[in-house]
């Protein structure tokens, strides 16, 4: 007989294996051997799964003689097998405490479970089991089982279906929709398709793919410190339509509203901050134009930090007066920018420059741009004085 053995008692593992004499076997299977109750158990239900007549009659006669209490608390104690709790579930006669003790036992088998949850006719057994997410996770086979038995209660079908719309349905679209823009050589979309958290059906997941381009190797998000983390905390409705109006009424004010944009912008705010933040750092110029945007300033951070990110954009971005100030004091602070005189303009003349960045870039400045932001009624008068004292420097007073 080829059974597992759960016990490290050597008497044991003899009387499985069968090499212990058969009188001792047959006294096992009567339960007249001295073991001790957790060792009888594990013997008597490998002796009820063999093929050998008159130790399962004996050994299932046993079974079915032991006395309640004393079964709970050796399960209470942690000491039955697994095998001992998967038979014991099995039997319908058992009385609903100890169905109990060993539903929420850890170390039932969630093969024993599954086919408890298909014969049950116990409501509120079949509603402890919903309980256990993390059993239904392992062995989804379990909630078609609930749903499927004609005893279930209303609160344990909705349980068990929640967890397969949250952690199987979704999966499972993610990843089809992962496979088929691999199959059409989108590779950085499919990254992002299975990262993603947001909850898009496949029509919207696929018109999104089409503005992805950057893969996870190319994008850098060291800038992400733990000090903006609270900033990906999801918005509330209210929120979330507030950024669609902002952003729509901007792209409106500047003529950009199309309808594939509009589309495009419905879509993205389905999308909780977490999925925008990496949209923004992958996505092509189209989603950056939008994300920009974004009042959330890890949104529009990334956009800037997106590696395929141009100077033109930069130069857009530069005089936008809606972006936040960390965003453009991080291109006034980056190298490859700051080497651009017409972005380094740009951000002397937008008034949401930090004035610190404003001050400096002005030292570099032609005459002719000095005089003009002389003459900037959006400017500060901090930065207008000190436009006017280059001048004068310049000019020898």
């Amino acid at each position: 007989m080829s059974t597992e053995i759960n016990s490290t008692n050597p008497v044991v593992k003899s009387i499985i294996e069968g090499t212990a004499p058969r009188p001792a076997r047959l006294a096992a299977a009567r339960g007249s051997l001295p073991l001790p109750q957790s060792d009888l158990l594990e013997v008597l239900v490998a002796f009820a799964g063999s093929e050998d007549g008159e130790l399962v009659q004996n050994a299932k006669h046993t079974l079915s003689a032991q006395n309640h209490d004393s079964l709970q608390s050796l399960i209470a104690a942690g000491e039955a097998a697994p095998q001992v709790l998967g038979y014991f579930i099995r039997q319908t006669s058992l009385p609903k405490h100890l169905h109990e003790a060993i539903i929420t036992n850890a170390k039932t088998p969630s093969d024993a479970i599954l086919d408890f949850a298909k014969t049950s006719d116990s409501g509120q057994l079949l509603e402890l089991v919903s309980l256990n997410q993390q059993l239904l996770i392992k062995t989804p086979a379990i909630i078609d089982a609930i749903v499927s038995n004609p005893k279930r209660t209303a609160e344990a079908e909705r349980r068990v279906l929640e967890v397969k719309r949250e952690f199987f349905q979704k999966e499972r679209g993610a990843q089809q929709i992962a496979g088929e823009l691999r199959a059409q050589g989108k590779e950085a979309a499919a990254e992002f398709f299975e990262n993603a958290e947001a909850d898009l059906d496949a029509e919207d997941a696929l018109f999104i793919a089409q503005h992805i381009e950057v893969l996870d190797r190319e994008t850098d998000d060291s800038w992400l410190a733990l000090e903006y983390i609270e900033e990906i905390y999801e918005e509330t409705a209210e929120q979330r339509r507030a950024t669609l109006n902002k952003i729509l009424g901007e792209l409106q004010e500047e003529d950009g509203a199309t309808s594939e944009r509009v589309s495009m912008l419905n879509r993205i705010l389905k999308m909780g901050v977490k999925d925008r933040v990496k949209l923004a750092a992958k996505g092509d110029r189209e989603a950056r134009n939008i994300l920009i945007r974004d009042p959330n300033r890890l949104v529009s951070q990334a956009v800037a930090n997106n590696p395929r990110i141009t100077e033109q954009e930069i130069e857009v971005i530069a005089s936008m007066r809606s972006v936040p100030e960390d965003v453009l004091r991080s291109i006034a602070s980056n190298r490859t920018w700051s080497r651009s005189y017409t972005i380094m303009h740009n951000l002397a003349k937008n008034p949401r420059t930090p004035i610190g960045n404003v001050m400096t870039i002005m030292n570099r400045m032609q005459l002719r741009d000095l005089l003009a932001i002389t003459k900037n009624k959006n400017v500060s008068d901090a930065v207008r004085k000190h436009a006017q004292r280059l001048v004068q420097a310049r000019a020898g007073k």
